[in-house]
């Protein structure tokens, strides 16, 4: 019996050719958007030493999670430098930044239309379902071929690979929201915009930071895949030992994107539950002195 031929891949090559002959202007448009985040965040990490975001993280660390923890980044991110990985790791971590933050901008508002839209939520769900099953290799073919080699294509393919858990999960969060607090909140008198941002969102910020949280991570993971089509950074280094079978060279690339996973795990996880950390008192009290209390409360006169 002969093989039925649907002719989806004939149909998905003309889509692509119609949108590269008619649509340049636009790609251009995206792709210096994207181009101007990336370069601003990359720029921005490479002007501070070392030192410097070895410091930031450290106090993130120690604010958020604990003085265990800060340990831990502190000396995790001197053995990425004395391995030589120190401006790949900053690669990553710009790409990384740029794809959550355009993940971000787009999906949180996704997820809100489809949390007050049935409709919405109706013909978003099939697209999410297609962006998370998709295989990640599959990106990087339109990626490249709308927008070239480099990190502009890699920062893309990226996003649309991350953006699913931050929408489902500020859809969830946002239609678990108690009905008693948006009664309470219609009962005071709230708009449509005053209801969203100071009741639901607030009371759904635990969901919605698990779902950045999930789209980190997914990051991560999709921009080392990136660096197949030019987007470099660590990548570049696992990319190098797989084509030479170098164990020692893919081994080191593999343990800095562990670490950079478990640090920046560690710190978004963290803003979506309770603080462990030490407080900012104390985290920014002078050395040998104790942190400010707050002044004690007159007492009531008899």
């Amino acid at each position: 019996m002969k093989d039925l031929d649907l002719g989806i891949g004939e149909a998905a090559d003309a889509v692509v050719n119609y949108i590269l002959d008619n649509a340049q202007p636009a790609l251009d448009a995206i792709a210096a958007a994207i181009g101007f985040v990336t370069d601003g965040i990359q720029a921005g990490l490479n002007i501070m030493p070392a030192p410097a975001v070895i410091a930031i993280i450290a106090l993130l660390a120690l604010w958020r999670v604990g003085w265990k923890f800060a340990i831990f980044a502190v000396t995790a991110l001197l053995v990425i430098s004395g391995m030589g990985l120190w401006e790949r790791m900053m690669e990553t971590l710009s790409l990384v930044l740029a794809a959550t933050f355009i993940a971000i901008l787009i999906g949180v508002p996704l997820g809100i239309a489809m949390a007050r839209s049935s409709v919405a939520e109706m013909l978003g769900r099939p697209a999410l379902d297609l962006m998370q099953t998709m295989p990640a290799f599959v990106y990087l073919i339109p990626a490249a071929m709308f927008f070239g080699l480099g990190a502009v294509p890699g920062t893309i393919a990226t996003v649309i690979f991350a953006m699913p858990p931050v929408v489902r999960l500020t859809n969830l969060g946002i239609r678990q929201v108690h009905s008693e607090f948006i009664e309470a909140g219609l009962a005071f008198g709230c708009t449509p915009m005053q209801l969203l941002l100071k009741v639901q969102v607030p009371n759904a910020l635990p969901s919605i930071m698990a779902g950045i949280n999930q789209t980190i991570m997914l990051s991560l993971s999709m921009v080392v895949i990136a660096s197949m089509i030019g987007a470099g950074g660590l990548g570049n280094t696992v990319l190098t030992g797989i084509q030479r079978l170098d164990v020692g060279t893919g081994f080191e690339g593999g343990l800095a994107v562990v670490v950079l996973a478990v640090l920046l795990d560690r710190i978004t996880q963290s803003f979506g539950q309770p603080r462990t950390g030490l407080g900012l008192r104390q985290l920014f009290a002078w050395p040998g002195r104790p942190a400010a209390e707050p002044a004690a409360r007159p007492a009531p006169e008899a």
